[in-house]
């Protein structure tokens, strides 16, 4: 195998559960050149990451159309031997059909399958049976190979541990409130009445990206602790898992930062609201922990993904979760 294109461009969380399968191919094929296409905004997620060659960029936001197509000539240009598509939707289908590539390996659920080389079944299922989704992208090798699911692992640089060594001189948490959906995203109230109950001796830093300060600005606000303070839009995203990495306790939705948590093995409380561990994006770091409504809902999970607002208008899968159930996470 002489060059090999792996294909990721959906959002921060799913890019970073992909980092597994890249561990996994520079094992099998070592000396093999290995880029990787995402979309703009994640490619920093690979500063120092040991076996990336190259990380192609698509520019979603700006020309979205023209950019695909300079990728495709830039892909063909390359002439991969391997292109693997983590992806299930037709652009990204287009760039592995038409790559050039001499093998084309992606999943069945994408409207190209039928011109790759192979096609993959892709399951998600609400009991569970479809298993995690660094499984289901390692079943992209099946037909190349057999080797142990690799985790996800993300490659902080002393340089980004030393930006955080600051914060990290007492007993600390980590919080990341928000999420690209609202119905993924923990209540602000829950979160500001967790915060209440956090013992006074531990710091609470909040995580999140520049867009997130007013949601951290407005917790901290209606909350009685003096001892949070607002980390969101400060760290990049090694930066934060340099940071989430040693703290006691991080406290997440089912979003990024819980990914961020999984790729350098950070204990993680995970919350889920409108969507479901069984959907297989759960956390794999050796300390975890779930937190979900101990009511049954009918009408949970809404979504895969989650929803812009609650479609009954009541969240009662966020507000029926007690705070006792997220205190019991944190070692005291």
């Amino acid at each position: 195998m002489r060059s090999i294109l792996v294909i990721q461009t959906a959002f921060i969380g799913d890019v970073v559960l992909a980092t597994g399968l890249l561990a996994s191919l520079h094992k099998a094929y070592p000396q093999a050149s290995l880029d990787i296409l995402v979309r703009k905004g994640n490619e920093t997620l690979f500063d120092n990451h040991p076996y990336i060659n190259s990380v192609l960029v698509w520019n979603k936001k700006q020309h979205k159309y023209r950019h695909l197509f300079s990728l495709l000539h830039q892909i063909r240009k390359s002439r991969y031997s391997l292109v693997l598509n983590l992806q299930r939707f037709a652009a990204t289908g287009f760039l592995t059909a038409f790559s050039g590539s001499e093998q084309t390996i992606g999943f069945n659920k994408n409207p190209f399958h039928l011109f790759f080389t192979t096609s993959v079944k892709h399951l998600i299922e609400t009991e569970g049976t479809g298993g995690h989704e660094v499984d289901r992208n390692h079943l992209l090798l099946q037909s190349l190979c057999t080797l142990p699911v690799g985790k996800p692992v993300l490659y902080p640089s002393d340089s980004d541990e030393h930006f955080v060594a600051k914060w990290k001189s007492e007993q600390y948490i980590c919080i990341a409130p928000t999420s690209v959906w609202y119905t993924k995203q923990f209540a602000e109230n829950k979160w500001v009445d967790f915060i209440n109950k956090v013992p006074n001796h531990i710091r609470i830093y909040l995580l999140g990206a520049p867009s997130d300060v007013e949601v951290c600005h407005r917790i901290i606000t209606n909350s009685n602790s003096s001892q949070c303070e607002i980390l969101a839009g400060k760290l990049n995203f090694l930066q934060s898992a340099a940071l989430m990495r040693n703290a006691m306790m991080n406290y997440v939705n089912d979003s990024a930062p819980m990914h961020f948590c999984s790729a350098v093995d950070a204990p993680v409380t995970a919350i889920y609201c409108s969507t479901i561990p069984a959907f297989g994006f759960g956390p794999l770091s050796t300390k975890s922990f779930v937190i979900e409504t101990p009511e049954k809902l009918v009408c949970r999970p809404c979504g895969l993904h989650g929803k812009k607002d609650c479609p009954l208008k009541h969240f009662n899968c966020a507000q029926t979760i007690q705070i006792s159930q997220l205190i019991d996470t944190l070692p005291l």
